[in-house]
């Protein structure tokens, strides 16, 4: 468990508020890793050529000022007195020479290390070398520091929170403190654990996310040359990472970010509109935006979409909310969160293998219909034109968006309070909490029905759309949708992710065939952890 003095007892909104210093990295970081691209093969000139093509080709001024070392830029063995050693090789200039390089072209150099006795390409790690290590990387200039998992003395999640401990507490006390991306969730999610179980993914989701600056939580994006670290194509494995980041919206908030990988841009197994969906869903996420690529080869579609102003805008938006679902089917996800001007955020993605149109009602998104003027002021965020909306339209209507394609809108704020509202989901199931006309509550698969999106009121009251005059209850350890206890059941929303009873103290629960019940809080539990819509208070209980 983290300590009280780390933790206390914090509340804040998804993605709105902050717990400790979150001016380290206020923002989610732009820029390049080597990684996706190139993997071991690096060199000094990688990163020469990047600076010098970012600097000329708009990446620069859009804000992608970040250039990360991946792993293998070191020898195989340490120095007589313990300490790293660039490759001579690879880096002919030395590693001082090249960040004094590119801080001059305006970027930030980074680095990468492992927690491990190992780097996952078997290179020197930091495993009882942390003190010496850091103070090698601040003497060389460099300003960020990713931190990979492989070969730690056991799998554990015990392990890992202990040797990831010694550098927060390094990096806490140090004069210069580093960046940390920190990889060590990742080893825990499903594809690289190899189980079903999640709690350990969580645990260290929640450790993670209190010490560094930004966590990868799952398994890396499809790499070059095909099928290494890959599942299927580009767009699986980009979609694989989508379907994780989604479970973990609790956990961003100012000063730390959750990261579902590079934006591999360049790979050729992605249509454009693939690539643009992949762009416009981590800006949606306010997630980092690493490219990983040929940077002076990259074609001018992909300069394109990769500076587009009005997706970084809501990428780097001062709330850095990660948008959530507010409703998803197998064809289509809806996505939303607010910005920090009062605007809202809207994207569309079809998942399905041809074009279509969808409608999104306001109250999906969040906006009341009686208490919006004439007309909505909205954004398209692809063409960057901006057009009224009549209230009397019933919501936005997305029209022929391509498959694999994404809609983003803009919508300018209006009279209307913002309900936190869309889909209530288990994060290991994936199956929707789901309102039925009987007033019966249970898990089913998604599919964007008016009985599985809700609204989850400031005073911890839910209820779904289909019957918005019944909240939900826990009715003797069965949840169900009713209108006579409105006004005396109310849920709160733990950082843990549960959702708890506030008089019964009971947590929500996925039980056996689907039934929701209301059951003993257990430690972060499959069957117990749930996501919610971006907005709703999230609670960090004493430790």
């Amino acid at each position: 468990m983290m300590s009280a003095a780390v933790l206390g007892a914090v509340a804040w909104l998804v993605g709105t508020a902050t717990a400790g210093d979150d001016t380290l990295l206020p923002l989610p970081p732009m820029g390049f890793n080597n990684w996706a691209r190139f993997m071991t093969n690096i060199n000094e000139s990688i990163f020469i050529d990047a600076a010098d093509a970012m600097s000329k080709n708009g990446l620069l001024a859009a804000g992608y000022n970040r250039l990360n070392l991946d792993d293998a830029w070191s020898t195989k063995q340490r120095a007589d007195n313990g300490s790293m050693v660039w490759d001579p090789v690879k880096f002919p200039s030395g590693l001082p020479w090249l960040t004094d390089y590119l801080k001059s072209k305006g970027f930030i150099p980074g680095i990468y290390t492992n927690a491990g006795n190992l780097s996952c390409g078997g290179y020197p790690g930091a495993l009882d070398h942390e003190a010496i290590d850091l103070e090698t990387f601040t003497r060389w200039g460099f300003k960020y520091l990713k931190m990979d998992g492989c070969h730690l003395p056991d799998k554990s999640e015990a392990t890992y929170h202990e040797v990831y401990g010694r550098w927060y507490k390094l990096l806490a006390e140090a004069e210069e403190p580093l960046i940390l991306s920190d990889s060590a969730p990742a080893y825990f999610s499903g594809q690289i654990a190899g189980t079903n179980n999640m709690t350990d993914w969580y645990k260290a989701m929640g450790w993670a996310s209190a010490f560094g600056q930004l966590a990868r939580h799952s398994a890396d994006i499809l790499v070059y040359p095909d099928g290494i670290f890959g599942r299927g194509s580009s767009w699986d494995s980009m979609m694989y990472n989508y379907g994780q980041e989604v479970r973990l919206a609790r956990y961003q908030r100012p000063g730390y970010f959750n990261d579902p990988d590079f934006i591999n841009a360049d790979h050729p197994s992605y249509t454009l509109e693939e690539k643009k969906s992949h762009f416009a869903l981590w800006c949606s996420f306010s997630a980092p935006l690493i490219i990983s690529a040929n940077i002076p080869t990259l074609s001018q579609d992909d300069i394109k979409y990769l500076t587009n102003n009005d997706l970084i805008a809501i990428d780097q938006d001062g709330l850095i909310q990660q948008a959530t679902l507010a409703s998803s089917s197998d064809t289509w996800d809806v996505l939303t969160k607010n910005l920090e001007n009062g605007d809202r955020l809207l994207t569309i993605l079809n998942k399905g293998s041809t074009a279509g149109n969808l409608s999104v009602p306001w109250q999906r998104i969040g906006l009341s219909a009686k208490d919006l003027s004439d007309d909505v002021s909205i954004k398209n965020l692809w063409t960057g034109e901006w057009s009224n909306v009549s209230v009397n339209n019933g919501g936005i209507n997305a029209t022929a968006i391509p498959s694999h394609g994404t809609a983003v809108f803009r919508i300018a704020q209006t009279a209307s309070d913002v309900t936190p509202t869309g889909i209530i989901f288990n994060t290991d199931s994936t199956n929707c909490l789901t309102d039925n006309v009987s007033g019966r509550v249970t898990f089913g698969k998604c599919d964007g029905s008016d009985g599985q999106i809700w609204n989850v009121w400031p005073d911890g009251q839910i209820n779904s759309l289909l019957r918005p005059h019944n909240c939900i209850v826990d009715a003797q350890g069965v949840i169900q949708s009713q209108e006579s206890s409105s006004h005396t059941d109310t849920w709160r929303y733990e950082m843990s992710g549960n959702l708890i009873n506030s008089d019964s103290g009971l947590c929500l629960t996925e039980g056996v065939n689907g039934i929701a019940t209301a059951s003993k809080c257990g430690d972060e539990l499959n069957e117990q952890v749930v996501g919610l819509p971006v907005g709703v208070n999230v609670v960090e209980p004493d430790s």
